[in-house]
């Protein structure tokens, strides 16, 4: 079954075209990676999938039903969906163990004893048990972006939504925060990401796009996309990409 399915999706910013025609399948239990420049539409599409920004045109299917109705609960929709945005958009006066709880109790309506076992049990999973009262500005970057993941899982999504989640951190951070989106790829946790760490999209991916100008160039399988692309632009891309990261 398809979690998701995206139909000729078009977006446009004024008169600048951002996603042009694009379409997009998402089968249960599996992680579909964007790859591609700045500017590409990765985001922009991750943020029309959340229903963040509007479409001018095509559909948007989750679990079979049509999201991108104009009628739709937004709200309700978003019980499904769990987004970890670049910036790791904590609540800075909650406490850890508040901002994984917040929607659980409030959105959920899940007891705040029930929501709390559960929030400890995925921090000490995921060793940030010890952080469970600190204050989001206590944390190092890597910690801030796993809490943040942690508390996007928490509502137990259909789909988990990854915007370039270690942009933001020092290199030495990446992997802290990459393991848990590996651990919850085993586990069959249906995704989207965009990323640029090339090496993390061949280990998690079942299918990487590659995008360019809002259209998706090429897809399919890590080991076609990024170790042996066939398109002339994903060939580019990626020249630029091994190019940058040996200087």
């Amino acid at each position: 079954m398809n979690v998701l399915e995206v139909k000729n999706l078009r977006k446009c910013f004024d008169d600048n075209l951002v996603l042009d025609d694009l379409s997009l399948t998402v089968p249960d239990h599996t992680a579909t990676v964007l790859i591609g420049a700045s500017g590409s539409g990765k985001s922009t599409l991750l943020r029309c999938i959340n229903l963040l920004d509007s479409i001018d045109d095509g559909s948007i299917y989750l679990d079979g039903r049509e999201i991108s109705d104009p009628g739709i609960d937004v709200d309700e929709v978003r019980r499904s969906l769990g987004m970890v945005f670049q910036s790791f958009n904590l609540f800075p006066h909650m406490s850890v163990l508040d901002n994984i709880t917040l929607s659980p109790i409030r959105v959920h309506k899940i007891s705040k004893a029930q929501a709390r076992d559960e929030a400890m049990s995925l921090l000490r999973r995921f060793d940030l048990a010890d952080k469970a009262d600190q204050f989001p500005d206590r944390l190092s970057g890597g910690q801030q972006q796993r809490v943040a993941i942690i508390r996007s899982i928490a509502v137990k999504p259909r789909l988990l939504l990854l915007d370039e989640i270690t942009s933001s951190l020092d290199p030495v951070l990446v992997n802290e925060v990459l393991s848990i989106v590996r651990d919850l790829k085993t586990e069959g946790m249906a995704m989207v990401l965009a990323t640029h760490e090339m090496g993390f999209a061949t280990q998690v991916a079942d299918e990487v796009c590659f995008l360019k100008n809002g259209k998706i160039v090429e897809r399919g399988p890590a080991s076609q996309v990024i170790s042996a692309p066939q398109h002339v632009d994903t060939q580019d891309f990626l020249q630029r990409v091994h190019e940058a990261g040996r200087l």
